[in-house]
This record gives C-alpha cells, structure tokens and sequence, in this order.
C-alpha cells in the first residue's frame, strides 16, 4: 500500500486488503459493481518508496462531468483512495478505522511464484561446537560450515600437524565470523580431548597457526543429600543427583546392615561424597569414586569410609572407628532385587496350600548375577528336586547357604571349588518348581534352615597399627572434603 501524490494511500498490486475487500465482507453490493466497472489503474499513480519527493504526480487531466442518474463515480478496481486531507505519515504506517493492509511477498525476478524468502544469514561472530568423528573430518566439517576449500584444508592440516596421540571423543569448537556476501572467516579452531587437552588454531597472516592446548582437568568432592521417596532407593538416588553409575557401590556399602525393601522407607536420609575429575566447563570425566555414604532411618544409622588397607588391592567399608562392615555373610545376594517372599509359613503360589516357605525370595530377571554371600567351599552344585538348578555353599562347620532356581551356573563352580565373598556363582532363573522369575536364598545353621533377614553373624573386624592410623587420616581427609563441599 503506498501513498500517492495527494497524501492518499494507494493499495497496490501485492497488497491485500483484510476486513472489507470481499462481496459479504462489510462492503455494499453497489460497491462491488463500481469494482468491476473501473478502468485500468493509473501506474504512474502507484510508487515503491517511502520519500514523498519521488511520488510521481498524475498528467493532468479535464475534470469529469458530474456523476448524473445515480450513477457511480468510476474508480479504479486496483486503486482504494482514502481521503486524509494532506498528511504524509512518514512513519509508513497508518491506521484506517478496522482495515488492515498486510504486504504480500513479491518473488524475487526470476524466482518461482510464491517461493519463502530466504532469511538473511547471521552477521558477526558465530560459536560452533560439534562431537567430531576423528581428525579427518576437520576439513569436511569446515567446509560444511561454508568455508572456502583453501582455508578449510590449510586449518586441517595445522590441527592435524600438532595433535598427537587424539583418542576417542574429540570435540571441534570453532568461531566463524560471518559477513554478506562473502563465506565466512575461520577466527579459531580448536580440538579437544574429554580431559580439556588438544590444540587451538588461529590464522596468523595467510597460514594458521596450532598451539597444543594442556589438560584443564581438576578432582573434587561432590556431595548428594537425599530423602527416600515412596518408589525405590534408585529413583531417589537418582533425583537427588547421584549418578547411577555409583548407585551399586552405594548398595554394597550397606548390604551387610540394611535391607532395602524392608528397613528404607519414605523420608529416609542419605548422604553420598563422591570424587571425580572435571573439565573446565564443569563436566565430569572418567570414573567417579564412591569415598563416603551415610544412611539414616527411624530405626538406625550407618556412616561407611572407603578405604584401601596397606596390601589390599581393592577398597573396603569401614566404619568412623575402623571397623570393617564386612560380615561372614551378605543378607542379599544378588544386586537390586525386591524380596518377594520371606521365611515362614505361607501360602505355596504353585501347590495352592499352605507349607513353611525355609528360605527368602528375591524376585529378579533371568540371568540376572547371583554372588556368593561369604567365604566358602562348594558342597552341591546340580539339579536338587522342586529347586531346580541349585548351589550350596559351606562357610564353616555350623553355616551354608543354598541358592535354587538357578537358570546357568558361573563358570568354575563345581563341588569343592573354593569361593570369595561376592563372587558370581550363578545366574538367577526360574527353574524347579517355581511361578516366576526369583532366586531362593537360605541360611542354613547346623542343618536347620533360619531366616537370613534377622541372622546375627559376627561383627566387623578393626583396623589396628599402621593401617588404622591410615584410616584415620584418610578419614579426617574425606571429612573435611565433605565440609568444604556443603
């Protein structure tokens, strides 16, 4: 819609008009036909730009007779002029009662009929980050990013030139500076290992220039609190911020002093330091490290330190006293599974009558590991009646433990093969007589089964000389971490 000469607006050729322009739509029907009986429009009348002195000004022309009979005054189909005395509004915009003028897109000359217009490319510095497959993508991601092949190929050579040794997961950030009309400049590159080390790259003149880049990387205590929610620990744990990859360890930290189905329950308390190493963007690399973990309910609480006696080759729980939290036996002994049925008399699922149930069930998937839950000698491995595939294990004169339903046995186990506390003797099943998928688990005291959830064994040994002063100290270490990191 464009002004003419007079101070009136014109609605040109790409301009449609909304809230009256069409028959039934707010317009008279006498309105319609003056329409269709209006001559060509006056194209000298029509302008494209917004500076009142290029508005070309109509020849003039003898005045028309006045209109007699009713008749209407002709007007141009094309041509709406709207009476505003003589202001220009030099804003480009004007409101006219209800009407709405909306600009239609002309294509461009030469571009098909109404084909989008493309959006003007950014201007100014670009950041781009991009997971990079290996050192000979370099060239092809920069071409990717418009960048002329001479440059692309001259950076990837420097890059490639001074990274030595790039490993797995390397990622390419560049900054681009973009301008109209011309491909973009690389202003750097750089290639990065997880660890924050690689190489940076800058033009210098007409080359570019790679300067290696060291390693950014820091460890840190990182602690978690959380509450027990009314689902499982894992989802708690996971809310609160632990990473599942820990969430094991935490579990075998307490397996020896709580049950988690029975003793966990909604509010609840945990407590997780774990060590890691970070980048300098903050993000986590590696393994992470399981130093501390605290669990406190209405009944009890548990604090654990990991800790690697002098001569042990892996870490152990202990206590703030030096008190190892290892048992003669595990109270589960396979990882993240439900009990399903306790000891006692009970309801048999498949017999459909009432018998005394001498073990705990753990319901789990098939195949699922099932560990040894202390020191022992294998005494049975095989097929044993409504048990299925079975394992007895004797920790000592007085104590075994059996495991039934098996679906595979671990390698090595046979009868008296010796076996660590856990260590994998088999995968869980459903064989024997069983309705599901469950690992039958006893503790069995001078030939009488007992319930393995309420069996006392001894308690932890401690710490003593050197490698109790080592506790010490690397506890009052862990400690202070934790202070510092509330």
């Amino acid at each position: 819609m464009q002004p003419n000469a007079t101070g009136s607006w014109a609605v040109s050729d790409g301009d449609q008009i909304e809230g009256g322009d069409r028959p039934g739509q707010g317009r008279s029907a006498a309105a319609d036909a003056s329409d269709k009986a209006s001559g060509p429009v006056d194209q000298a009348m029509i302008s494209t730009s917004f500076d009142p002195s290029t508005w070309a000004r109509p020849a003039a022309t003898p005045p028309e007779p006045p209109a007699t009979d009713g008749a209407v005054k002709k007007s141009s189909r094309r041509l709406m002029i709207i009476g505003l005395g003589a202001s220009v509004v030099t804003a480009g915009a004007l409101a006219v009662g209800a009407i709405a003028v909306r600009r239609a897109v002309r294509p461009a000359p030469g571009a098909a009929g109404g084909a989008p217009t493309q959006a003007a490319a950014p201007v100014g510095d670009e950041h781009v980050r991009m997971a990079l497959g290996g050192l000979d993508a370099v060239a092809d991601s920069l071409a990717a990013q418009g960048l002329a092949p001479a440059p692309s190929k001259a950076a990837a050579s420097a890059a490639l030139g001074a990274m030595t040794n790039p490993g797995d997961d390397l990622m390419l950030e560049l900054v681009l500076h973009r301008s109209p009309d011309r491909p973009p400049a690389l202003v750097s590159l750089q290639i990065r290992r997880p660890d924050g080390s690689g190489v940076i790259v800058r033009p210098q003149g007409a080359d570019f220039v790679a300067t290696p880049v060291s390693s950014d990387t820091k460890t840190q205590l990182r602690v978690v609190h959380g509450q027990m929610d009314t689902d499982s620990f894992y989802s708690s744990a996971v809310t609160a911020g632990l990473n599942d990859v820990v969430i094991p360890d935490f579990f075998q930290a307490f397996v020896y002093d709580f049950d988690f189905q029975r003793e966990i329950g909604p509010g609840d308390e945990f407590e997780a330091a774990l060590e890691e190493n970070v980048n300098g963007e903050g993000q986590a690399l590696g393994s992470r490290r399981l130093l501390y973990a605290s669990m406190t309910t209405k009944a009890k609480s548990r604090a654990l330190y990991a800790f690697t006696p002098p001569g042990a080759a892996a870490p152990d729980w202990y206590d703030g006293a030096g008190r190892t939290n290892r048992r003669s036996l595990m109270r589960t002994p396979v990882e993240g599974a439900h009990i399903s049925s306790g000891f006692g008399m009970r309801l048999h699922p498949v017999l459909g009558f009432t018998r005394m149930h001498k073990g705990t069930d753990f319901a789990t998937p098939i195949g699922t590991p099932v560990f040894a839950s202390g020191d022992g000698v294998v005494e049975f491995v095989g097929l044993h009646g409504d048990h299925g595939n079975y394992v007895r294990i004797r920790h000592s004169p007085t104590l075994e433990t059996a495991y039934a339903h098996l679906s595979q046995y671990a390698d090595g186990i046979v009868v008296g093969v010796s076996v660590r506390q856990g260590q994998k003797i088999a995968l869980s099943g459903n064989s024997g007589l069983s309705s599901g998928p469950h690992v039958h688990y006893e503790v069995i005291v001078n030939g009488e089964q007992v319930d393995s959830q309420l069996f006392q064994t001894d308690e932890g040994q401690p710490l003593n000389g050197e490698a109790l002063k080592a506790f010490l100290k690397e506890r009052d270490r862990i400690d202070g971490l934790r202070a510092s990191a509330l």
